[in-house]
């Protein structure tokens, strides 16, 4: 995997707090911060696919009632 060099700017508290951090996991910060963009892209995948749910089941009622069920349901008559 080719990585990229990324140059972040971030206040003295915040820099040692990640510092530490890193060798409390044993890790590189470099390792520390690219675990923590992972984590977040796993969250907002999840959030979207549980936004996505509660859509279709508030708005479920008025697709079958437009399309019917079997066109709701990806099935053409």
């Amino acid at each position: 995997m080719t990585k990229k060099q990324l140059n972040v700017r971030v206040d003295a508290t915040t820099a040692e707090i990640a510092r530490a951090r890193a060798e409390q996991e044993g890790i590189s910060m470099n390792q520390y911060i690219e675990k923590l963009v992972q984590q977040d892209m796993g969250e907002t995948g999840r959030s979207f696919v549980d936004a996505a749910a509660q859509f279709m089941k508030e708005y479920e009622a008025a697709f079958l009632a437009e399309f019917g069920e079997h066109e709701a349901a990806g099935q053409r008559r």
